[in-house]
């Protein structure tokens, strides 16, 4: 027994020992698949896996059909792309729906850019496509240019699933429009000016994504952290409603219509590397709507006809607009019927209501199919008509033009000092609700102007004389120039006698050409086929002005025929006919402007007026100095392209100017009106008046132009010698005459005196960055022309005169003439 009772406790002991070890030998073995698994590479989570459609497509998803099918889930989005769309391209244009006061204005456009959708394994890509730059898709070289233009991806999507019949795949595109994607979001030039460090995630959210036939539209706010937001400037942050349009482009591009600068136009170019030319070539096309023939009314549109387009352009007034003003808005849009009727078509342009928000809540100015005149609570007093084209072909598919509200503070003033002195409906700081919807009409007929590819053409009110803008008949007939595309505004040249004469532009002469030039089919032709009927349809009124188109320019002026704000071909007289009516509204000035109980804020805004439109009055004139005219021209035309203006006219346009501007415009010194707008700044204006025109005709591009005038035509130029004499003899006049020199000439010879300082001293200008056409540069060399020489001259000839006529002044007179001395000293011998 006691030998059993042994044994037994050796085998429990045994039995112990062995399940001690076996747990320890589990623990290890556990420890190492727990070390395995660690060191494994982790597996993919589900979430990250291609899924069934109906585990992603749940029953809990909103669908709104279209381009892509749209589903929401909870808070995501995701898009059911079909196959048949991957590679095609799409337009995305990215516009400020709401903003933060301060920044913008809603409906503003921020970024365009053609899209591809792609798919590359388990991943669909979303890229940049350019085409900027292409060749021939036959062509060896192509491979070259594809290799050089590599398309950018813009973001990345997991693919989630795919359809049942494997016909489309779904993407969560919610990260798309969260994150800061800054093609989709907030200007760069935003987020400098106000200092935007990131986007703040928790305050940032997608308000709505819509799928529609050919496009999609997606609302988000943003919330940007910025150091210097336009306004709350507590919060620190910045935030805005993006709408971003995702349109799909045609198919088959519209059939281009190839440029010609004789014809002013919007436009699209790509570098063609493909051409026969021995070189790459700069294509250019028009930027126009796609104005078709239907099938079944060519043989109409061939007999001459006027025919309907397939499909017309509409504009839709935006809901906002004041009632009042809609139908003028509307009658400045269908007045380009008139144009399109000179290219073959009837009822191509027509303005609409919108549908109310009962009738079609989901509509919206931002959906990128309707064109809109947007009004804008904006106190910027301006409107604009940008548009989005296809950039493969020009096609325009959509248009806002944008009004401001306070446009209406500036035809106001305009149309005030431009006509008050003949037309009693103007002699008032308010309109009657007539006159002001024939002015919004006006601005809305300019703006479509822009809408339909038109740009301004600034040469186009050269083309009347004068006298005839003082003839009722003509006037009536034409208007006050052949473009309501320049900005020939109001008829400041008629007289209170001219009864009867008409004060507005409307769709001219050249209206109707240029867009009969642009939009009448030429069938069964290619674009390149088309050239030549083209070139003859403008050869057809060559050297006729009012078909001529005048290119508008930023900066310097080189071409006195095409400025701003300018009526008629002789800037002098019809500046003299201008300053004779602004002399008639000054003493009017307080009559027409006050009522009682109020103050004399109107006073002091039109007063404003007046200023700034003499001031245009000395602009045209004195751009006529130094002036080079350009007439855009084929080799199969004959004539210069550039002449150089008439010697006798830039001399008579100086005296024009030392007569009304540098002999002081007493005229517009009024203390009746001072003394009601202003404790000072008469005396000041006067003086940044002159230097301003001083600063212009002594412009190193106006020098330079002189220069080489003489250089190319010897004695037929207005030399810079000439010029400068005729200028000191204006300004400094007093030394011939002797007479004391007041106040307001002190301040003038001083100014004369200090833009020959600068020229001294002036650096050789760079050419500009942009290669605008709108930007004309002078290039000179400052320290090797002879414009340093030049001044040095004057300034040794105006110290010897000065010198040699000190006596017989005041004391006022005596200490400005020895402190020119002093201050031509300095300059000629700088310490």
């Amino acid at each position: 027994m006691k030998n059993y009772i042994k044994v037994l406790g050796i085998a429990a002991m045994l039995l112990l020992t062995a399940c001690g070890t076996s747990k320890k030998t589990a623990k290890a073995q556990a420890d190492k698949k727990a070390a395995t698994t660690a060191n494994a590479a982790p597996k993919k989570s589900k979430s990250n896996e291609i899924q069934p459609y109906d585990k992603v497509i749940t029953k809990e998803a909103k669908t709104d059909t279209g381009l892509f099918n749209v589903h929401k889930i909870d808070d995501a989005y995701f898009y059911e792309i079909p196959d048949s769309l991957l590679g095609r391209e799409m337009l995305m244009v990215t516009r400020i729906a709401k903003t933060a006061s301060g920044l913008g204005f809603g409906g503003g456009k921020e970024n365009t850019q053609v899209l591809r959708w792609e798919k590359k394994d388990k991943k669909i890509l979303l890229r940049v496509v350019s085409h900027n730059v292409v060749a021939d898709e036959d062509l060896p070289v192509h491979e070259a240019v594809v290799n050089s233009n590599f398309e950018p991806v813009l973001f990345t999507f997991p693919i989630k699933a795919f359809s049942k019949d494997s016909t489309t795949t779904v993407i969560d595109v919610s990260d798309l429009f969260e994150k800061d994607v800054n093609a989709l979001g907030l200007g760069s030039r935003y987020r400098k000016r106000y200092k935007v460090s990131r986007l703040d995630d928790s305050k940032s959210f997608i308000e709505s994504v819509k799928s529609y036939p050919l496009n999609i539209e997606a609302r988000h706010v943003k919330t940007y952290n910025a150091a210097e937001p336009p306004s709350n400037a507590s919060t620190g942050t910045i935030s805005i409603e993006i709408n971003n349009s995702m349109v799909l482009l045609p198919k088959e591009p519209m059939k281009r219509r190839y440029f010609d600068e004789r014809v002013g136009w919007f436009t699209s170019s790509q570098i063609d590397y493909g051409s026969e030319a021995q070189k790459s070539e700069t294509v250019t096309y028009l930027d126009r709507w796609r104005l078709e023939v239907k099938d079944e009314d060519i043989e109409k549109f061939k007999r001459g006809e006027l025919v309907e387009p397939k499909k017309q352009i509409v504009y839709y007034i935006d809901r906002a607009t004041p009632k009042k003003w809609r139908k003028y808005i509307k009658l400045g849009i269908e007045d380009w019927q008139v144009a399109f009727e000179a290219a073959g078509f009837k009822n191509a342009i027509i303005a609409k209501d919108p549908p109310t928000v009962e009738e079609d809540p989901e509509w919206t100015p931002e959906d990128v199919r309707y064109s809109v005149v947007r009004y804008l609570a904006s106190p910027i007093p301006n409107a604009n008509g940008p548009h989005v084209s296809d950039p493969r072909s020009g096609e325009i598919l959509e248009s806002d033009i944008n009004w401001y509200h306070n446009v209406m503070s500036l035809v106001n003033g305009w149309f005030f000092v431009q006509t008050a002195a003949s037309n009693p409906d103007a002699r008032t700081a308010e309109f009657s609700d007539e006159v002001m919807g024939e002015l919004i009409r006006f601005v809305s007929s300019h703006e479509v102007g822009h809408t339909l590819g038109l740009p301004h053409n600034m040469g186009s009110s050269a083309a009347y004389k004068v006298e005839d803008l003082r003839n009722p008949e003509f006037t009536k007939k034409y208007g006050t120039a052949p473009s309501i595309m320049d900005y020939a505004r109001f008829n400041y040249i008629a007289q209170p006698e001219d009864k009867g004469v008409a004060l507005f532009p409307n769709i001219g002469i050249y209206d109707k050409y240029a867009i009969s030039w642009g939009y009448r089919p030429i069938l069964d032709k290619s674009a390149k086929a088309e050239k030549d009927i083209l070139n003859s349809w403008i050869l057809e009124h060559a050297g006729d002005p009012m078909y001529r188109f005048g290119h508008q320019q930023v900066g310097d002026v080189v071409d006195p025929s095409s400025q701003t704000e300018d009526l008629g071909d002789d800037a002098i007289l019809a500046s003299t006919y201008g300053i004779k009516n602004l002399k008639r509204i000054v003493p009017k000035l307080i009559e027409w402007t006050t009522k009682d109980g109020y103050d004399y804020k109107d006073l002091k805004n039109m007063y404003g007026h007046v200023i700034s439109q003499f001031n245009r009055y000395m602009g045209h004139v004195s751009n006529n100095i130094g002036g080079v005219y350009e007439d855009y021209k084929t080799a199969d035309q004959e004539g210069a392209v550039y002449t150089h203006v008439d010697k006798a006219h830039q001399k008579n346009c100086l005296s024009f100017i030392n007569k009304q501007l540098f002999n002081t415009p007493e005229w517009l010194i009024d203390t009746n009106i001072f003394n009601k707008i202003e404790y000072s700044g008469s005396v000041e204006r006067v003086r940044s008046m002159q230097a301003r025109t001083l600063s212009n005709i002594l412009s190193l591009g106006k020098m330079a132009r002189m220069i080489e005038n003489e250089s190319l035509n010897g004695n037929n130029a207005y030399t810079l010698t000439e010029m400068m004499r005729d200028l000191r003899n204006g300004i400094w006049s007093e030394l011939n005459t002797g007479k004391n020199i007041d106040t307001y000439r002190r301040n003038l010879q001083r100014a004369y005196i200090d833009r020959l300082e600068y020229l001294m001293t002036a650096e050789t200008p760079k050419s500009p960055s942009s290669n605008s056409s709108y930007i004309k540069f002078t290039p000179v060399n400052t320290s090797q022309s002879d414009i340093r020489a030049v001044v040095r001259a004057e300034l040794n000839t105006l110290k010897r005169l000065i010198n040699s006529r000190l006596g017989g002044r005041d004391s006022m007179s005596r200490i400005h003439l020895k402190d020119a001395v002093e201050r031509i000293n300095i300059i000629l011998d700088p310490q």
